[in-house]
């Protein structure tokens, strides 16, 4: 039987995807993995920090964040899309990558739509549209919400979301519950849905916490690098270093204790 050639990280934002799909990019055979369907089409752009707390309600939160970019609208019709999706996720050897978070699949869902030969409905449908085949599906979760939480809020505001944060921008970031709290609340929405996917549609993935990539993260790439029919030697020692640090503990530390006293989610 032919080893499957693709492979899509399903995750939430912060949960440890990053550091995954870039060790899997850097052993040159597995894929060009990106965030493909995060672009909005009204502007071409990713999220923007003010959309992600645009139902929050709270000036206070806004202030901290940088004014929204109009952009320009992504007219791109499905099929070129899909193409160029395909194109760009591939190596040489045939093998695709990329990476997919909850938040996201509702555009996938809707660009897939308008293809020509569709397979069916539903998610798992529109994913093997897209991608050609059906991937590997490799799930990345976080246990511990609140600090993948400090690290959003953190990076949304220096809008930094790699490598180690830029100083000046760092400096204006601010420690803010409400904000901490909201971004709690989308993720482990994100999560619950991932979750239930799984279960209603039996989905079949592989299971990995951040805890375990963190630590272990060779063998796991080697892992997925297996399941796609490659070398597991070929994975390389870590490619990005640890975001948080000593700002990020104290701010996790501080938001339990406000969470405590003031009954917010966790």
């Amino acid at each position: 039987m032919a080893s499957p050639t693709a492979y899509l990280v399903l995750a939430s934002q912060r949960s440890g995807s990053t550091l995954l799909v870039e060790s899997l990019r850097a052993t040159g055979v597995a894929g060009e993995p990106q965030e493909f369907f995060q672009y909005l089409p009204t502007t071409s752009q990713s999220p923007q920090p003010r959309e992600w707390f645009a139902d929050a309600g709270d000036e206070s939160i806004m202030r901290l964040l940088d004014p929204l970019d109009e952009g320009k609208p992504d007219l791109a019709p499905p099929e070129i899309w899909r193409d160029y999706i395909r194109t760009v996720g591939r190596t040489p050897n045939g093998i695709w990558g990329g990476k997919l978070m909850w938040n996201q699949t509702p555009l996938l869902m809707q660009r897939a739509e308008g293809l020509p030969d569709r397979s069916g409905t539903g998610l798992m449908s529109a994913i093997r549209d897209v991608v050609g085949s059906d991937p590997v599906l490799v799930h990345v979760y976080r246990p511990d919400v609140i600090s993948q939480a400090v690290s959003f809020w953190r990076a949304v505001q220096t809008r930094v979301w790699r490598g180690r944060p830029d100083p000046v921008r760092d400096a204006r970031a601010e420690y803010h519950a409400g904000a901490i709290a909201h971004v709690v609340t989308m993720l482990r929405a994100q999560e619950d849905a991932w979750r239930s996917w799984f279960a209603e549609e039996d989905v079949n993935v592989m299971d990995v916490s951040y805890p375990v990539l963190w630590r272990n993260l060779t063998e796991v790439v080697g892992t997925v690098l297996e399941a796609l029919g490659l070398d597991p030697r070929l994975a390389p020692a870590p490619v990005l270093e640890r975001q948080a640090d000593q700002r990020s503990d104290d701010w996790v530390e501080r938001y339990r204790r406000d969470a405590e006293r003031e009954g917010l989610p966790t």
